[in-house]
This record gives structure tokens, sequence and C-alpha cells, in this order.
């Protein structure tokens, strides 16, 4: 859809500014164009790909925006193109893939008979004690490089082995942007896009997903910053997560998961199904089940005792108890 909008503007002189309120005039058009498609009224048929289109411009404004990095709400400002200079997220302009694969082991509406195709990217914007993907996410350097073109053919290769979407996830996609949507540009199949996130990604970096993300599979873990400063070394955790629950919430499908953890029901399960029930009504959750101690925590006891045991029956009944008194829709898939 996004190359089928036409972009009227120079990609090479306008001003940031000028890209920018294109961009806003597209997104309305974009709506548009997906409600007739929706609707029946208009076929894509009738549209014909652009010479520059709308996913033109969205990649041109990430590889702007990758000169003073502001994908994620660190907002380093680095530029992740010069030579060496690398972000928080621990990246430069490279992307690094650790694996790809049909997943067949995430949330039963997102996989069917064909699967996920599951897409792993290296690093994260987080700082998670208890990672459980910690060899992925805490090292920059594992995986290979991916160009955008090579990973454009990954995409297709998974498709044409019958994945049901492609599923972007890691680590944290949200460095690799400027690789994925130049990705999207190359792929010349057609498939649902699914962003697998801790939603730590800045406004502008959720204006350029939004008429990209078909499903969104966002992650809420915690209900006070406290919690998200003390486990995963992140600030302003709140505000930023449950801003963009609630955009992804009004641009797609979307599924909320919430990792149940020992000792956090009061603190961070209670006030995140709370929030979800008042914020995101038409989302499904998945309450998991599945953490246990990894990482740092087994090594550094005494600093997380709180979190040195899987959650109790007790803990993950009160969990799915609380889902069904809010009116939640929810798998209690791990």
């Amino acid at each position: 859809m996004a190359r089928r909008i036409a972009c009227n503007i120079d990609l090479e002189d306008a001003s940031d500014e000028a890209l920018w309120r294109e961009h806003e005039d597209l997104s309305a058009k974009a709506r548009e164009f997906l409600s007739e498609i929706q609707s029946g009224r208009r076929d894509f048929s009738d549209f014909p790909i652009a010479r520059t289109s709308y996913l033109d411009l969205k990649a041109r404004l990430l590889s702007r925006m990758l000169r003073g990095c502001t994908f994620c709400e660190w907002r380093c400002r680095v530029d992740r193109v010069a030579a060496a200079k690398k972000g928080a997220c621990k990246l430069d302009s490279t992307s690094r893939v650790t694996t790809w694969f049909l997943h067949f082991g995430e949330e039963p509406p997102l996989v069917g008979h064909g699967g996920s195709g599951t897409i792993f990217f290296s690093s994260c914007t987080f700082r998670c004690v208890f990672c459980q993907n910690w060899d992925i996410s805490q090292d920059p350097s594992s995986g290979a490089p991916v160009s955008a073109s090579q990973l454009a053919i990954v995409m297709k290769s998974l498709r044409n082995d019958g994945a049901l979407n492609i599923n972007f996830v890691g680590g944290e996609p949200t460095p690799n942007l400027h690789t994925i949507v130049e990705a999207m540009n190359q792929l010349d199949v057609n498939v649902p896009m699914l962003w697998n996130s801790n939603m730590y990604c800045s406004e502008p970096a959720m204006r350029i997903l939004a008429d990209l993300i078909d499903i969104w599979l966002p992650d809420f873990k915690y209900g006070n910053d406290k919690c998200a400063i003390r486990l995963s070394k992140v600030p302003r955790y709140f505000e930023v997560v449950s801003r963009n629950h609630e955009f992804a919430h009004s641009s797609g499908d979307m599924i909320i998961r919430h990792l149940v953890m020992p000792n956090h029901i009061e603190c961070c399960t209670k006030p995140v199904m709370r929030w979800i029930s008042e914020h995101c009504q038409r989302a499904l959750v998945n309450v998991m089940g599945q953490y246990h101690p990894d990482h740092k925590v087994p090594h550094e006891r005494s600093t997380y005792p709180d979190i040195m045991r899987r959650p109790t029956a007790d803990e993950m009944t009160a969990a799915y108890d609380l889902a069904d008194s809010l009116g939640l829709v929810y798998s209690p898939v791990s």
C-alpha cells in the first residue's frame, strides 16, 4: 500500500520539516486508501506503484534520523553512520541478524499452519537483568551483518516457505528500522508485517511504523518506573511504553504480552492489566508464565532476591483472574 501512494516532494533537497509535513499528508491518504480497500470500493490494481512513494519517503526520513539517532527514547543523537560511532543500542548503522526461521511457538493467531517468519536482530535498547535471550540482546556483535537487500531475500524466502507474517524481533528491532524499511521497499511479495518489540520507540519512529505494520506484538512488563529502572536499566518506562501502546492500538491489530514476574503482581501485573483494560480494549493479552531466573539474576542473588524463582501457581492464577475480572480477552500461552 505504501509503495502505491505517490510522494510529490524532492527527497534529496527538501528540509526535514518539509519531509515530515509530506509524511503527515501521505499518512492521511494511507488511511483513506486502506478504508477504500477494506470496504471494497477500490482494488489494489486501481493504484499503480508510484515512481517516488510514501515508502521511499519513510526510508529517506530514517536515513536522516540515523545521522543523529532518535529511533528509540534514549534519543542519544549519535551519528551511527560515522566511523566507530555507536548509539545507546551499541550499534552503528550495520544491522546484524542472528537467526531466522518459521516460528510455531508464537501465539496461535500468528502461527496457523505456516508459522510466523521470525527474524532475530542483535542488541537491544534495554538491559534486562533476567533476559532469556541475553546472548543476542546484550551482544551487539552476535549474528551476521545483513543489508536491506539481503533482509528482503530472507523475508521473501520465509513467505515462500509458508510464513503467515514477517516477525521482527531480537534483541530489539527498533535500532534496525532503517534496514527493515528499506528491505520492505525492495520486497516483491505481499506479506503482513509484525512488530515484536519492547515498545521503547520514539514518537517519530512510531509514525514511520504506522501504515507499515499490520500486527503489533508489544511487550508491557512494568507497572511503574522504579521496577523498570532497577530491572531493565531504562528510564521513563511507563510514560513511553503506554504512549506507544495507545498509538499501536489505534493503527492495527494487537496482541499485548505481559510477563508475570514473581513478587511483582501488585507493583506491575495489576497496574499493567488495569491500564490495558482502560486504553486498549480491542487488544488480546498474552499472560505469560515462562519467567525463570536467567542472565545476571542467578549470579547476583542478593541484588535480585525478589526474582530468584519462577512465579508460583497462585501468582499465575491471580494474574488470570484479574484478566477475567477486567474483561480482557487473554490467551494463557507461554
